[in-house]
């Protein structure tokens, strides 16, 4: 059982290994929501996310003999992080075994707490089965990275430092990957304050909590597909599912282009970075069909590699017509480039790239095309410069991108 002692306890004992993470108030997103919104920063913990205190926790439950025989765990990240660190604070053995797909930061820093990392499977799930067989080869103790409800309880004491800190808080949205961390925060803030709604959010393609609630049974997923990595996980908790069948008021799902440009709206209003599953809570505030509410997003982790973050960049430019590419024809003649170039700069736009294709006409006198990639100040200022175009009578067409160099 999830009690109050318990959650008092693990209170106490996660007190030594975390950062304390002070609300941090929102006016970009109050604005935009009509509530007052408020972040729980836990990607600023040492290890980068909320999982160390779930790790700690359960590991300062164990007896001597349990911690000798070394720990196990599988993570697609943050909890490996979570179990390495906290291992080398009890002086114990850990290895974690990671799904090849795991970004290289992740694993690399994993491995600078000490821990053995195995490279294994293309998901959490595969991963998790190949620990289970080495725990069982090895003699290791296995600290699952959800659904454990000791470690659910280390979770959960996010729940008392929001309320701490913001008694009157309305809403506390919590993403949900296997459900640890969801069943941790609602169990304890509606044992602290039954009033308080709890929203679960998951990515729109790992939504397995979700599917669960709606046929009343632990479900399991055939596939999923999502760029936010710390949430993709195909079978939720099955010890988990009745705490947040009781205490979970709504799950909400986002799209991974949602994510896109919370990011963006992170880094660019808060100076923040936060991984695609910490960014669930930052998305779904648009889906929060409530106004005038004190409204807190936990952002769970902040652990994303760099190339990540570039392509992210540039799919969010992109989908905010920061960065777009059009095509032009034109004479291919001299000084036809020059009176392009003087359109788009006379619109104050940016060109970032030019691609010069000779060969779209068989008759080159008559056209060439001309492929311009360009930044600009957002949608109205787009459609500014390529109307622009439009008058000079250079027949521009917005080129569909994928990201900042690939024209197609």
């Amino acid at each position: 059982m999830l009690t109050l002692e318990k959650f008092e306890e693990a209170a106490e004992a996660v007190s030594n290994v975390t950062l304390e993470t002070k609300l941090v108030f929102s006016e970009y997103f109050s604005a935009q929501t009509g509530n007052k919104v408020y972040f729980k920063p836990e990607n600023l913990q040492y290890t980068g996310a909320y999982k160390v205190r779930g790790a700690y926790y359960k590991i300062s439950t164990m007896t001597e003999e349990e911690r000798a025989k070394g720990l196990i765990t599988a993570s697609a990240g943050n909890h490996a992080q979570g179990v390495a660190y906290a291992a080398k604070k009890f002086g114990a053995k850990a290895v974690v075994v990671m799904p090849t797909t795991t970004p290289l930061m992740k694993v690399n820093r994993t491995k600078s707490y000490g821990a053995e990392v195995v490279l294994y499977g293309d998901v959490y799930d595969e991963a998790c089965e190949y620990a289970y067989q080495l725990a069982e080869e090895n003699g290791y103790t296995f600290i699952h990275p959800f659904n454990d409800l000791t470690v659910a309880t280390g979770q959960g004491t996010i729940a008392m430092e929001i309320v701490k800190e913001l008694p009157t808080v309305d809403y506390i949205l919590v993403p949900i990957g296997g459900g640890g961390l969801c069943t941790g925060v609602s169990t304890l803030a509606k044992l602290l304050n039954p009033s308080i709604k709890v929203i679960g959010v998951e990515p729109a393609g790992a939504n397995c909590m979700q599917e669960s609630l709606r046929q009343g049974k632990v479900v399991t997923l055939p596939k999923i597909n999502t760029i936010a990595d710390g949430t993709a996980v195909k079978t939720p908790g099955d010890l988990l599912l009745p705490y947040i069948q009781e205490n979970v008021d709504d799950i909400i799902t986002v799209e991974d282009t949602e994510l896109i440009v919370a990011f963006l709206d992170m880094v660019e209003n808060h100076k923040m970075v936060a991984e695609n599953s910490g960014l669930l809570t930052v998305a779904a505030l648009k889906h929060l069909n409530v106004k005038n509410k004190k409204v807190v997003s936990i952002i769970s982790g902040g652990n994303m590699d760099v190339i990540t973050m570039s392509s992210i960049v540039q799919h969010g430019l992109i989908q905010r017509d920061r960065i777009f590419t059009v095509s032009v024809l034109l004479p291919d003649k001299p000084g036809e480039l020059v009176d392009v170039s003087s359109v788009i700069a006379g619109m104050q736009g940016n060109v970032i790239k030019l691609e010069h294709n000779q060969f779209v006409s068989i008759n080159r006198n008559d056209a060439v095309e001309l492929r311009i990639t360009l930044e600009a100040f957002g949608t109205e200022h787009k459609h500014q410069i390529v109307n622009a175009l439009e008058e000079k009578g250079y027949r521009p067409k917005v080129v569909k991108q994928k990201g900042i160099f690939q024209g197609s």
